[in-house]
C-alpha cells in the first residue's frame, strides 16, 4: 500500500471515522499480522466468513487482472466482492460488495465497529479498514471475493486468509525497496508470501531469478502453478489474441483497456478463470468481460471535463497512475506503437510523483518518446516531491523539463507553446491520478 493521500471528495460521516482510524500508530506502513489476527480475533474471525476468495499480489498489473476477472465473471452473472488499493479520489473504491461500491453509511458502521472493538490498541490505518473490509465481506452474500494484496504479500493484512481457492502472482519488479528488499529475489520472497499449502497458483511471466525464488517456495508447500511461458502461452493476433495451452489455442477479442501490456493481463486473468476451483466461466462471458472492463487511470483516455477543455482540437488528454520502471516501460511501448501507425503528433508529459519512488528510473524508459516533461506537486499529498526537485531530476535524465505549479497551468503552457497538435499523458503517481480525476470531474 502506498503512503495515505488525504481524500479529495466531498464530506462524508466515513471521512471522520478514516481521519481517526489513521492516528492508531505513528506509522502508515508497519509490517506485521500480530495487529491484524488480534482485531479479527475480536471480531469473531470474518476472514474465515467469506465467500472463495482469490488472492493476488505483485508488482505490476494486479489492478488490471483484477478488473478483468471482475468484468468476466460479471459478464456470467456472479456476484463479486473485490478489494483494492490504493483508492483514486473515494476511499469506497476499495471495497466493492456483490458488484456495488460499498455505502458511505454502512462503510461509516463498519469502521466504527472495527474502532470499537480495537479499543485503541495500535493497529495501522490500512490494517484496520481490511478489518472492516473482511467484516462486510462476510456478512454480505457473494459467490467469490478478489483480494488484492495492499503491500507485498508475506506481511500484507490481507494475508490472514488461511486457505483461498486460488493465488494469482503478477509481474514482480523493483518497487517499495524500503519495505521488501533492494533484490527481485528479497522482493519475490515477500510476494510468494500468499502461497498456501496445495492451493492453486497462476504465475504471469517473471525474471527468472523471480520465478526461482517462487516455485521453490511453491515446492515447499507442494502448490500447484500454471506458468506463462511453460504452461501457457499468450500472443497478439489481428483484432484479439490467443492463448495457447495444452496444445489447444483459444481466440479472445482485444481487451477494453489500451495498451499492449493489457494483452498480457488479460490472459493472466483468463487463466485465473480457467483455474479457480469451482466457476466454469464461458469463453462467451470472458470475451465480454474483456471488452467490458473498466479501470480508471491505466492508459485512460480522458475525453471531457473542465481539464480537457483546456485543450484544442486535434489534442489528447491520457492518465496513467503506473510509478515504477516497468510502467514506464509500458507507456513507451504504446507511444511506439502510436508513431508506427503514422501519427505524428508529440507526446508531452505531466509528471508528479511520491518521494518513495525512484524517478530517474520512471523517465529513463521514456526518453526517446516524449517530447518534453512537465513537472508538478501532487495537490494534497505531504509525501510529494517537489515540482522543482523533479524538474531537475528530469533535465538530469536527458529530457527538455520545467516545473508547473498545477496540471491545469501545465496544460496552457504546452497548448502555448505547440503550433500544432499533441497528446499529453500525465503520469507518475496513482495520488496524481486521484487528483486529476477529481479535478477534472
Amino acid at each position: 500500500m502506498l503512503p495515505l493521500r488525504k481524500m479529495i471528495q466531498s464530506p462524508q460521516h466515513s471521512d471522520v471515522v478514516l481521519d481517526r482510524l489513521m492516528s492508531l500508530h505513528p506509522k502508515v506502513i508497519d509490517l506485521t499480522l500480530g495487529r491484524v489476527e488480534r482485531l479479527l480475533a475480536r471480531l469473531g474471525h470474518p476472514e474465515d466468513a467469506m465467500p472463495p476468495v482469490v488472492h493476488v499480489s505483485g508488482t505490476n498489473g494486479k489492478g488490471s487482472v483484477i478488473a478483468f476477472m471482475r468484468a468476466a465473471l460479471e459478464a456470467a452473472g456472479k456476484r463479486v466482492h473485490v478489494y483494492t488499493s490504493p483508492h483514486l479520489v473515494w476511499f469506497h473504491e476499495r471495497i466493492r460488495l456483490a458488484g456495488e461500491l460499498i455505502t458511505d453509511e454502512a462503510l461509516t458502521e463498519l469502521l466504527e465497529e472495527c474502532e470499537r472493538v480495537n479499543g485503541g490498541d495500535p493497529i495501522t490505518f490500512f490494517e484496520i479498514t481490511t478489518c472492516a473490509a473482511f467484516l462486510a465481506f462476510a456478512r454480505t452474500p457473494a459467490d467469490i471475493l478478489i483480494l488484492e494484496t495492499g503491500l507485498g504479500g508475506r506481511l500484507d493484512a490481507t494475508n490472514l486468509v488461511d486457505r483461498p481457492a486460488l493465488t494469482v502472482i503478477t509481474e514482480i519488479s523493483l518497487d517499495h525497496q524500503q519495505f521488501l528488499g533492494d533484490t527481485l529475489q528479497e522482493i519475490a520472497f515477500e510476494k510468494a508470501g500468499i502461497l498456501k499449502p496445495g492451493v492453486p497458483c497462476v504465475l504471469a511471466r517473471q525474471a527468472p531469478e523471480v520465478e526461482a525464488v517462487i516455485l521453490r517456495r511453491a515446492e515447499e508447500l507442494n502448490v500447484p502453478v500454471t506458468r506463462e511461458g511453460a504452461d501457457w502461452h499468450a500472443a497478439p493476433l489481428a483484432g484479439g489474441f490467443t492463448i495457447r495451452k495444452d496444445g489447444e489455442e483459444q481466440y479472445l477479442p482485444a481487451p477494453g483497456l489500451p495498451g499492449a501490456h493489457q494483452i498480457h493481463n488479460a490472459a493472466v486473468a483468463v487463466q485465473a478463470l480457467a483455474v479457480v476451483p469451482g466457476f466454469d466461466i464461458a469463453g462467451p462471458h470472458v470475451a465480454r468481460g474483456l471488452q467490458m472492463v473498466q479501470w480508471p487511470a491505466r492508459f485512460q483516455r480522458l475525453y471531457a471535463g473542465p481539464l480537457v477543455d483546456i485543450l484544442p482540437e486535434g489534442w489528447e488528454l491520457w492518465l496513467d497512475g503506473g510509478h515504477n520502471a516497468a510502467a514506464a516501460h509500458a507507456i513507451a511501448d504504446e507511444a511506439r506503437d502510436w508513431s508506427r501507425s503514422g501519427d505524428a503528433r508529440p507526446l508531452h508529459l505531466i509528471f508528479g510523483m511520491l518521494n518513495s519512488k525512484q524517478p530517474a528510473a520512471f523517465l529513463a524508459p521514456l526518453g526517446e518518446v516524449a517530447a518534453s516533461v512537465t513537472t508538478v506537486e501532487i495537490p494534497g499529498e505531504e509525501n510529494t516531491l517537489g515540482a522543482d526537485d523533479l524538474a531537475r531530476v528530469a533535465q538530469e535524465s536527458g529530457h527538455v523539463a520545467k516545473a508547473a505549479p498545477g496540471v491545469a497551468t501545465a496544460l496552457r503552457d504546452l497548448v502555448d507553446g505547440a503550433d500544432s497538435p499533441a497528446r499529453v499523458l500525465i503520469c507518475g503517481s496513482l495520488y496524481l491520478a486521484g487528483g486529476v480525476l477529481a479535478e477534472n470531474h
